[in-house]
């Protein structure tokens, strides 16, 4: 990386801490916004994902505002400790991501407010519900479709990055025997793929890939890939260091094969792929107005997955492909929809040609580029190493 390229990213680091604050001082119920004119809303699941940015970005104000989102989706829990989608509304339930990514965010805060107990009575109620969320006593967490981040898509049954964030959800709040359990139930095959039936029941292993299944359930699960759930596999330790070498050779394998075909920009990586196509069984009716291929969840690029990848490859150690993959993503978020901006952090973009169809300043593509340029820049992963490093001596 050259003199020019550094800059650049510096500049760009700069820029998301400016989107940040920006956004932290929001109209609704004095929290922050998900982005800078769009959304003036406090999604939760949003601004949760932003912890890991702000976390790193040392800033007092930003802390601050976490800290408060935090509070404020406690007193919001529902009774039997279910988290709010919104933040402020205790009456806007329905969401599976929401509970781990807060069991998550508490986990890393801890630590950086020095209170081993900060918010425990939420922590323990949403543990609770947690436990409620596996139907077959087998420690997998089951979803409704389009429960997650992908609400116009449907993941089935046991979905791969609602499971990889409640483990790492646990590793952080040091609840190793759960975690344990659900680590070990990640990692048994799908029924699809094991002809020979070796394991007790499904998992979201795949037998003759090196990659995580997007879902699995009973005897059904697909195969499409994940990029944000494979990629907390791999921050969180899940994934072995043999598994994850494996895994990144066939993400750029396909990647490459897709830019030849016209279909994915070059050094770019979508947050799901193949594409799902009109006339394929899992194509939905609906997906020809929302989630067309190479748009939204079905192929998008987002910047926020992007920087949970990045951050991946650097786990990895992959660090050249890391850099390489964090200047495209710098060049990318200067494109926007409003033309006046330097870096954009828009929401997302079209597979087939990098254009931006969301909303610009969004909160958490400025945090994970920032925590993925951090982890590029330091060469480490801050928060996810303790508990990569935990899970391999566990595996020891």
């Amino acid at each position: 990386m050259n003199s020019e390229d550094k800059k650049l990213i510096t500049s760009a680091k700069k820029a998301a801490i400016e989107v940040l604050l920006h956004n932290a001082k929001g109209t609704i119920a004095n929290l922050p916004r998900t982005a800078g004119w769009g959304y003036p809303e406090p999604y939760t699941r949003d601004l949760l994902i932003s912890v890991l940015g702000i976390a790193i970005s040392g800033n007092k104000e930003l802390m601050l505002s976490m800290e408060n989102v935090l509070r404020t989706l406690a007193s919001n829990q529902s009774e039997r400790g279910q988290i709010p989608s919104i933040v402020h509304d205790k009456n806007n339930l329905g969401s599976s991501d929401t509970t781990p990514l807060f069991l998550m965010a508490v986990g890393i805060f801890r630590p950086l407010l020095d209170d081993s107990h900060f918010l425990e009575e939420a922590v323990k109620k949403a543990l609770l519900w947690m436990d409620y969320q596996c139907p077959t006593n087998y420690f997998l967490i089951a979803q409704q479709p389009t429960s997650d981040w992908r609400d116009e898509q449907w993941v089935l049954g046991f979905g791969l990055f609602v499971n990889t964030l409640t483990y790492s959800g646990l590793k952080f709040l040091k609840k190793e025997t759960q975690a344990n359990n659900l680590s070990d139930a990640i990692g048994q095959f799908t029924s699809a793929s094991d002809t020979s039936h070796s394991g007790p029941h499904e998992g979201l292993a795949i037998s003759d890939q090196p990659y995580y299944a997007l879902w699995s359930y009973k005897i059904y699960s697909s195969n499409r890939f994940d990029l944000l759930g494979n990629s907390l596999a791999i921050l969180s330790g899940l994934s072995t260091p043999e598994k994850n070498k494996a895994m990144v050779k066939w993400i750029e394998q396909e990647c490459k094969s897709m830019a030849q075909r016209k279909v994915l920009i070059p050094h770019l990586t979508p947050n799901f792929f193949p594409y799902i196509q009109p006339g394929d069984l899992d194509w939905l009716p609906r997906y020809t107005d929302f989630n067309k291929p190479g748009d939204y969840h079905n192929g998008g690029i987002w910047p926020f997955i992007s920087g949970f990848y990045i951050a991946a490859l650097v786990a990895a150690k992959e660090f050249e492909l890391a850099e390489e993959k964090l200047l495209a993503l710098t060049k990318l978020i200067q494109k926007g929809r409003t033309t006046d901006l330097k870096f954009s952090f828009n929401e997302w973009y079209k597979a087939q040609n990098g254009e931006p169809m969301g909303q610009d300043w969004q909160t958490w593509s400025a945090s994970n580029y920032l925590y993925a340029a951090t982890c590029v820049q330091l060469r480490r992963t801050p928060f996810f190493d303790t508990i990569r490093e935990e899970h391999l001596r566990q595996s020891h």
